[in-house]
């Protein structure tokens, strides 16, 4: 027999058990001891359209008349470094601009669905990011670092604010058809050093078993006692380790899965839905992209109705040889064939989202943000593509306490640089928390010595975009 004691009960044993409860100390200064204050919130919840690769803002919802008159000319100003270097002539837009709503937003008619929402949205014309690499700027737009290791915004929100769902997670991606995750990897998802009840969980909206192993491959009532068991175990250990905050996770991480069995083949199941929904979304055409991604705004309005609280969706490869696939949006050449399909994908679904939410009452207490990591050059890449930029680009949001019918910042005449009204990702997040009844400077979790926050030590509230 093993005699040999671990260190853990070494210290639970010797000296009367004073160095357990120094441990214990030890661990609770790395606990979220130092949760934000709340006050009363506009948005409950969240739904994140990420637009992975980078929508061209001047060929959607930032016209730039100036670049007509210099089309096929150099740059008339200095030309930055880009991520390949190969830079062609001034390039004007792809599709005309016209203006709409009451408001008179101009939207291109390369979202002509979503031109319908201009009275709904508020469109931030003069978002920065510090970084023009894929991989980096998701990592950067989602949690506010540029690398593995710290948690995405969803893991905040669901840290910050746990989920409404007693048989849903707070934090929940969705895909379908071939969606795929963006360059970065799942860590672009991930809780970090939060607990781990706070990591997305991947539901992919149209496959047979929407999370892998949902289904249980023994009756319910065996599972059960065997799921009572393994807590039973959890808890005596937890106990042993000062309810050590990763034990607590792992115990409430398997509750959860097993009351999400019920749960995720109802919510996925929208038979229930009328045909006039579906329609609206755009589920009434072929199986393609438009109709997974459609199927995935639907049940994520279905998901806001349950309360969870952070959803994102995910878009779809095109069908151009396999390529692209985990940054679609990336057009280095033919933008105009790119944009235009991936467009088609997600123009109506995002489009009937919002006005789903706001016939069914949900748009007030719903967050909907449209961003992606960047924007793409005034200048050609080639003859045909446009380049990254992330020096001046366009985001939206919409519902959730958001001004609607409104414009914020502006880039210059060439669409290159934000110049009025610069806003950061760290301001996108504050403002974000903010619409949820949470102060981004207080929002914190002591991790290796220091409190750490999605806004790191800047971000600001943009109070112009709030109604």
């Amino acid at each position: 027999m093993n005699s040999l004691l671990s260190r853990r009960q070494m210290l639970a044993h010797a000296s009367t058990g004073f160095g357990m409860a120094a441990l214990a100390g030890l661990m609770q200064a790395e606990s979220p001891v130092n949760r934000a204050k709340r006050f009363a919130p506009k948005a409950r919840s969240v739904i994140f359209c990420y637009m992975s690769g980078g929508v061209s803002h001047l060929d959607s919802f930032d016209p730039k008349p100036l670049l007509e008159k210099y089309a096929g000319q150099p740059m008339p100003v200095e030309v930055k470094k880009t991520q390949f270097n190969n830079n062609g002539t001034v390039q004007p837009a792809h599709w005309a601009f016209h203006r709409h709503g009451q408001s008179g937003m101009p939207v291109s008619e390369l979202f002509p669905h979503m031109a319908t929402l201009a009275d709904e949205i508020c469109v931030i014309r003069s978002m920065t990011a510090k970084f023009s690499e894929h991989a980096q700027g998701n990592f950067f737009m989602h949690s506010g670092f540029p690398f593995l290791g710290y948690p995405s915004a969803g893991a905040w929100a669901s840290y910050g604010l746990g989920t409404e769902s007693r048989d849903l997670p707070g934090y929940i991606v969705l895909q379908s058809g071939d969606a795929t995750v963006p360059h970065g990897g799942v860590g672009v998802f991930s809780n970090g050093f939060l607990p781990a009840q706070h990591q997305a969980s991947i539901i992919k909206a149209d496959a047979e078993e929407a999370v892998k192993n949902i289904r249980s491959r023994q009756p319910r009532a065996r599972q059960r006692r065997q799921l009572d068991f393994i807590s039973d175990m959890d808890h005596r250990f937890a106990s042993m380790a000062q309810h050590d905050v990763h034990v607590d996770a792992a115990i409430a991480n398997y509750e959860m899965a097993w009351r999400m069995q019920s749960a995720v083949p109802e919510l996925c199941d929208i038979s229930g839905e009328t045909e006039a929904t579906k329609k609206l979304y755009g589920m009434d055409g072929p199986d393609d992209t438009r109709t997974a991604y459609a199927r995935q705004c639907l049940l994520a309005r279905r998901l806001v109705e349950r309360g969870v609280r952070f959803v994102e969706l995910s878009c779809l490869p095109q069908k151009l040889g396999g390529k692209q696939a985990a940054n679609p949006w990336d057009q280095h050449g033919e933008i105009k064939k790119g944009h235009a399909n991936m467009a088609y994908q997600v123009d109506q679904p995002i489009a009937a989202l919002v006005k789903d939410l706001k016939s069914r009452g949900l748009l007030d207490s719903t967050l909907v943000i449209w961003a992606g990591e960047f924007g793409r050059t005034p200048f050609a890449q080639g003859t045909d593509g446009r380049d990254h930029n992330p020096y001046g680009f366009t985001i939206w949001m919409a519902g959730g306490g958001i001004k609607p019918g409104h414009i914020y910042g502006a880039t210059d005449d060439f669409g290159y640089d934000a110049i009025e009204n610069v806003c950061t990702v760290y301001d996108m997040w504050a403002t974000v928390l903010h619409l949820m009844g949470i102060d981004h400077e207080q929002l914190t979790y002591r991790f290796s010595g220091r409190d750490l926050r999605l806004t790191d030590v800047h971000g600001n509230v943009l109070r112009d975009v709030i109604a």
